[in-house]
C-alpha cells in the first residue's frame, strides 16, 4: 500500500495505541494461515497463496480475482494478508469514494514501477458492484495486459454486477458463510490474543452461544459485539461478560438480511420456493424477515406476481388477479398496513394447486425459437389488407372460425418446421383440469390429432 502523510500518521498512532482500531482490524489474521474458515480457497497452489508469492508458477503469472461473499467473510482480510505478505507494490481504493480518475493513476503508477523497477502491482477495489460500466471498462487494459493484478470484492453475484469482459479475465473465487464454529474459534482467539482483550474477560457459554446468533455467521459482526459488551463488562468491574451485559449491549441480534446484497435475493428466492412447495408457514417466516429487514414491499408484490404466474398459472386463475391486487394495494398504503396485505397474498398463493404449464410451455416455445426453428408465416396467415398482399397469395384460403358452428377451423397455423410442435402441457391441478380437456378438443378439431 502506497500511504500518504495522514495514513502513516494514523497507523503509526494504532501501533503505539492498539486500542485506537477496532477489535475486529486488530484481529485481521497476519497470514493466510491464521485466516478462519475459506479452506476451499487457501489450499497449496491456490490463486490467493500464489498472490502472496507461495510457489513457483514459472511463466505463469498469478491470476486478477474477485472475491465474492456475505458480509464478515473475510473478503478484506484477503485483501489485508495480501497487503502484509507480498513484496509487491500494494494499491488500495473503494469503489464507494474512488472513480475512473483513480483508478487510471493506479494504472499509470504501475506501468511507472513495472517498466522502472520491475515491480508488480497488486490493485485491491472494495465493492466494485457500485463502479458503472464504464467506470470497470477503464480497468479492462490493465488487467488484460496484467499492469495490475486485481483484487476485487464484492457483496452482490458478479454475474449481475460485474461486466463480463472483466469477469473472464478474472479468477471469481466464492466466500462461504462462516459456521458457528470458526466464529467460535475467532471469539476466543480474540479473548486471550495480545492484540485483542489479552484475557481481560472471560465469555460464558451460554454467552457465547447468544454471541454466536447474533453474530449470524458475520466476523465482523462477532467481534464488534464481543469488544462492546467485554467494555460494558469492564465498565462494571465484571470478570466475565454475563448475558445479560451482552442483551443490554446488543439490544437485538440484526436481522441476516442485506436489503442491497444477496441476501436480498436470497431471502426473496426462499419465499418464492417456500410458496411453490405449498409450505404456507415457511412462505410468512420468509416475508417476515423482508418485512422485518425494511424491505421495499413493492419489489415483494412483484415477486408474489410473477409467482403467481409462474408456479400457478391456470391452476387458480384467480392467483394472478390476487397479486396484482395485493400489489396496488401495498403501493397505496405502504408500511405497516401493507404488511398485511402481503400476508392474505403469500397465504393464498401458498395454499393455491400448483402448475408450471404457463413456465414450461412459454420457455418451450422460445427455446425453438433460439434454435431457428421459425420458418415464415403461413401464407393464409399473413396480413392481407395492404395493396398487393393478393397478388403475393398473402390470406388466400384463410378460414374464418366464426362462420363455423363449433367456431374452430381446421387449418395450419404454427410454421412448417412446427407444425406439429405442442408446447402447452397442462396439469389437471384445481381448475386447469378444464383447460386440459379444452386443450385436448381443440387440438382434435384442428387436425393434429386423430378424433
Amino acid at each position: 500500500m502506497e500511504p500518504d502523510l495522514f495514513t502513516a500518521a494514523a497507523e503509526e498512532r494504532q501501533e503505539k495505541d492498539p486500542a485506537a482500531s477496532p477489535l475486529a482490524v486488530r484481529m485481521r489474521p497476519r497470514t493466510l494461515d491464521e485466516v478462519v474458515g475459506q479452506q476451499h480457497l487457501l489450499g497449496p497452489g491456490s490463486p490467493l497463496r500464489r498472490l502472496v508469492g507461495e510457489g513457483n508458477g514459472g511463466p505463469a503469472g498469478p491470476s486478477s480475482v474477485i472475491l465474492w461473499g456475505p458480509p464478515g467473510t473475510g473478503k478484506t482480510t484477503l485483501a489485508y494478508v495480501v497487503s502484509k505478505a507480498t513484496n509487491k507494490r500494494f494499491v488500495e481504493l473503494s469503489a464507494i469514494t474512488a472513480g475512473v480518475k483513480e483508478v487510471r493513476a493506479v494504472i499509470d503508477g504501475a506501468r511507472r514501477a513495472t517498466g522502472g523497477f520491475g515491480k508488480e502491482t497488486v490493485l485491491f477495489l472494495d465493492e466494485i458492484h457500485r463502479f458503472s460500466k464504464a467506470q470497470q471498462d477503464s480497468l479492462l487494459p490493465a488487467v488484460e495486459n496484467r499492469w495490475v493484478t486485481l483484487i476485487a470484492a464484492t457483496t452482490e453475484n458478479p454475474y449481475f454486477s460485474v461486466i463480463s469482459p472483466l469477469l473472464s479475465r478474472s479468477l471469481l473465487l466464492t466466500l462461504e458463510p462462516l459456521t458457528d464454529d470458526d466464529i467460535r474459534g475467532l471469539l476466543r482467539r480474540a479473548l486471550g490474543d495480545e492484540r485483542g482483550l489479552k484475557d481481560a474477560v472471560a465469555l460464558p457459554e451460554d454467552t457465547e452461544e447468544h454471541l454466536l446468533r447474533i453474530a449470524g455467521g458475520d466476523a465482523r459482526r462477532a467481534l464488534t459485539a464481543l469488544e462492546a459488551a467485554a467494555g460494558a463488562a469492564l465498565d462494571q468491574g465484571e470478570t466475565e461478560i454475563s448475558l445479560q451485559t451482552l442483551e443490554q449491549t446488543v439490544d437485538r441480534a440484526a436481522v441476516k438480511y442485506d436489503r442491497d446484497g444477496d441476501q436480498h435475493y436470497d431471502v426473496a428466492s426462499a419465499l418464492i420456493k417456500s410458496i411453490r412447495g405449498s409450505d404456507v408457514d415457511a412462505a410468512l417466516h420468509y416475508l417476515a424477515r423482508m418485512i422485518e429487514a425494511g424491505e421495499d414491499p413493492r419489489f415483494i408484490a412483484r415477486r408474489l406476481m410473477i409467482s403467481a404466474s409462474e408456479d400457478i398459472g391456470l391452476a387458480d386463475p384467480n392467483a394472478l388477479p390476487i397479486a396484482v391486487a395485493a400489489a396496488q394495494a401495498v403501493a397505496m398504503i405502504g408500511f405497516p398496513e401493507a404488511a398485511l396485505t402481503l400476508s392474505h397474498a403469500t397465504i393464498a398463493l401458498a395454499l393455491a394447486p400448483k402448475s408450471n404449464s404457463a413456465t414450461t410451455a412459454i420457455g418451450a416455445a422460445m427455446e425453438d425459437v433460439r434454435k431457428g426453428l421459425a420458418g415464415p408465416v403461413p401464407p393464409h396467415l399473413r396480413d392481407g389488407h395492404y395493396k398487393g398482399a393478393a397478388k403475393l397469395g398473402h390470406a388466400q384460403g384463410y378460414v374464418y372460425p366464426h362462420d363455423l358452428p363449433e367456431g374452430i377451423a381446421q387449418q395450419q397455423y404454427a410454421p412448417d418446421a412446427l407444425k406439429d410442435r405442442e408446447y402447452y402441457a397442462p396439469s389437471r391441478h384445481g381448475a386447469e383440469a378444464r383447460y386440459a380437456d379444452a386443450v385436448e378438443w381443440t387440438r382434435t378439431h384442428l387436425g393434429r390429432r386423430r378424433s
